[in-house]
């Protein structure tokens, strides 16, 4: 096919799998200005599928950078009030939502003071966001653009190609009918975790080269699939791709080190080699080859960022693991292998805490932040217990294959 052929279809994957937008319903789009192509096609997919209205919020980095290097110190974490309107009111009409990703350079915030990198973040534009999730008002999604900088970033050449390949790989744009092929695909993940849900398990151990890991989990903790369905009963699948069963964690009960797999690219900068020490829950050590400053900063800014919020399990069988890429985006590379994230807890996958107020979920033992960064810690060399009440460890991973 044609590479507008391509793009058009990729447009109605994400719009009829990922989004699932329905006729009436008003659409957002939010991604960088490079991403102008596909928000562009998904617009015109969009108004031929029936949507009253589309909005594309369009960001740049550059102007971001410009903030980090000469803004005032508080600029750094502030929200034009107008952002915030554009999210909470996605939410209020029940909007559907597609965020782009796939930096271009995800290298650009390189060199500038990190602390300040890890602080410029509109904090209260991803509390809105994270408020729209949790009380699941709004069907959304997530899905990359190929272009020039994040295939260099990829594979050391600008090889756009080639990165759509991959993408196509991962997001299972090559088969025939990628919606069926969607939907058999998500049933396996769905097995999964319903395996997981029967067994019960008190908590997972990770143990691998620089990581022996405990997180606890929750007598409500179930373990779900990026399937999601909005208050007003709407299915999406929030991620393309998706490999992971995932689940909450207590936040109170994660205890030793972990070293991650993959680099974490974030904010315009690339974390590598990080390692941290948790103790009663909390990242007590961060260390890392590059971008250490970035993640204190931003445990810093929150003071239940230095928590978990969520744990997931993802083996070998997986699209993106196998193209044996890493993607240098979060969205691919958590997909590629198994991960945990610091900061916000998803509710949703606690029995009984759906429209609990951020106390009565860490109550609960359901972390509550303004920040939910996922990072890469599976792998061939890494073992997963889950780990019965009784002390007993049951295999769950093993040479990077699922054993449940």
């Amino acid at each position: 096919m044609t590479d507008a052929e391509r793009l058009d279809r990729y447009a109605e994957l994400a719009l009829h799998v990922g989004a699932n937008l329905e006729p009436g319903q008003d659409l957002g789009i939010i991604g960088l200005v490079e991403h102008a192509p596909l928000a562009r096609v998904l617009a015109d997919r969009a108004y031929r599928g029936g949507a009253r209205y589309v909005e594309v919020l369009y960001t740049d980095q550059h102007v971001r950078r410009a903030l980090i290097e000469h803004g005032p110190e508080e600029s750094l974490g502030w929200t034009p009030p107008w952002l915030v309107d554009f999210i909470e009111a996605l939410g209020e009409r029940g909007a559907a939502l597609v965020s782009i990703s796939g930096n271009p350079e995800p290298e650009l915030m390189a060199g500038l003071d990190g602390e300040r990198v890890g602080k410029a973040r509109t904090k209260a534009l991803a509390q809105a966001h994270l408020r729209n999730v949790q009380e699941r008002l709004v069907n959304w999604t997530i899905v990359g653009y190929p272009n020039r900088g994040w295939a260099e970033a990829a594979f050391g050449e600008p090889d756009v190609e080639r990165l759509w390949q991959a993408v196509a790989t991962a997001v299972r744009l090559d088969e025939p009918d990628p919606v069926a092929a969607w939907s058999r695909h998500i049933e396996t993940l769905v097995a999964r975790a319903y395996g997981l849900n029967e067994r019960g398990f008190d908590a997972i151990r990770f143990r691998g080269p620089g990581t022996d890991l405990t997180v606890g989990l929750l007598r409500g903790s179930r373990w779900k699939t990026a399937r999601f369905q909005t208050a007003r009963g709407r299915s999406h699948v929030a991620n393309l791709p998706t490999e992971e069963v995932y689940t909450s964690p207590d936040f109170r009960r994660t205890a030793g080190t972990v070293r991650s797999t993959k680099p974490l690219a974030m904010f315009g900068t690339v974390v590598r080699e990080l390692e941290l020490r948790f103790d009663g829950g909390r990242a007590i050590e961060v260390t890392a080859g590059t971008g250490a400053d970035v993640v204190r900063a931003q445990m810093a800014s929150d003071e239940h960022a230095p928590f978990l919020g969520e744990v997931a399990l993802v083996d070998s069988a997986s699209r993106v693991g196998k193209t044996g890429i890493t993607f240098m985006d979060t969205l691919f590379d958590e997909n590629a292998t198994s991960h945990i994230a610091y900061g916000a807890g998803i509710p949703d996958t606690v029995e009984g805490a759906g429209g609990r107020s951020p106390d009565e979920l860490r109550a609960l033992g359901v972390n509550h932040a303004s920040i939910h960064v996922d990072f890469m810690i599976g792998g061939p060399e890494v073992e997963v217990d889950g780990l019965e009440r009784g002390g007993a460890a049951v295999p769950i991973i093993r040479g990077d294959r699922w054993q449940l």
